[in-house]
């Protein structure tokens, strides 16, 4: 089969489109022949070395930590595979059978879904939504899953509080917005010129253009606020001056630590994004309703991934998502 990997780590150019043996699902496990995978900052951190402790993949690694596609072939026990409590209203996983269209958030360390064809475990699996092409909803696993958890696992969002989503104009800030919006919450968003009309497209009250003014000008307390740029630690720092006694800022820049407000009970929370079954189907459960959109911002073909990772190297990328499409998808 066709896949992406790197036999060592560094630039873009350590990425080789090549010919590998297809993978064998072992126990749990389930083979995945891939509609396709997307770009995650993460993939390029990993590949160039940043993430070794954290993250320590097995040389030469595919990249890839989204999936979408349909199974190809089951593990041993997979059929047993049952509901489990998870998000309220919402089935839990269960067993799998060939030819289930699929999406997942993989296992960092493991080998990924830049590639014709993928082993993942059953358990982190949810049934891929009806209301979007397979391969679209590859756009969906990690950032949807990002957001759900700031803002619902950590931040604790309820209707009527008032959230900040600063730097709403990429994939995650995207789906926080839709999020936040259905959960009640009044949304103010910063964003820059480009994408503040899809912000507010989203669902968001108020947008900021960050180019042309300051983060600080909201003057009105807000309840939460979730940080997903690449800011300053002094900025992040004074994001805590915008939350209102008792509320949380949950920061998504883990090289940069949130921080706290002790005197005043304000928590600053770093989220680690996990893989959940049961929150990725709930998500998808929101999407087929038309209640939560996906956006694609670019298709590429898997034989573009080390251009596509040279262009977000390079700062080149759209503010949306970009889906890596498997041969024939």
């Amino acid at each position: 089969m066709k896949a992406v990997r790197f036999h060592e780590y560094g630039d873009p150019d350590v990425l080789r489109y090549e010919d590998v043996e297809q993978p064998v699902p072992g126990a749990g496990q389930v083979l995945i022949r891939v509609a396709a995978t997307s770009f995650n900052g993460v993939d390029g951190n990993i590949r160039a070395g940043f993430m070794q402790d954290p993250i320590p993949v097995t040389l030469p690694h595919t990249p890839g930590i989204d999936v979408s596609g349909t199974i190809a072939a089951l593990g041993a026990g997979v059929e047993g595979v049952e509901g489990v409590e998870g998000v309220e209203g919402v089935e839990g996983v269960k067993g799998f059978e060939v030819g289930d269209r699929v999406v997942g958030f993989l296992p960092m360390a493991e080998d990924g879904a830049a590639a014709e064809y993928v082993v993942a475990p059953a358990d982190i699996l949810a049934s891929a939504p009806t209301k979007v092409a397979l391969a679209d909803a590859a756009a969906l696993p990690a950032v949807g899953l990002t957001a759900w958890q700031a803002l619902f696992d950590h931040a604790k969002l309820t209707t009527g509080q008032r959230v900040l989503i600063n730097g709403a104009g990429g994939a995650v800030g995207g789906y926080a917005v839709q999020l936040a919006k259905n959960a009640g919450a009044h949304v103010i968003a910063t964003a820059s010129p480009r994408s503040g009309d899809r912000v507010k497209a989203a669902g968001a009250d108020e947008v900021i253009d960050h180019t042309t003014t300051a983060v600080i000008a909201v003057t009105t307390p807000v309840d939460v606020v979730l940080n997903l740029a690449p800011i300053e630690p002094a900025q992040l720092a004074a994001l805590l001056n915008l939350i209102q006694p008792g509320g949380v800022l949950v920061n998504t820049t883990v090289w940069m630590p949130a921080p706290s407000d002790e005197q005043r009970g304000v928590r600053g929370i770093d989220l680690f994004v996990r893989s959940d079954a049961q929150q990725l189907a709930h998500l998808v459960e929101l999407i087929d309703r038309d209640e939560l959109r996906v956006e694609v911002a670019r298709r590429v073909p898997l034989a573009d991934l080390p251009a596509l990772h040279a262009d977000a190297a390079a700062g080149n990328l759209p503010s949306g998502k970009v889906v890596v499409l498997a041969p024939d998808a």
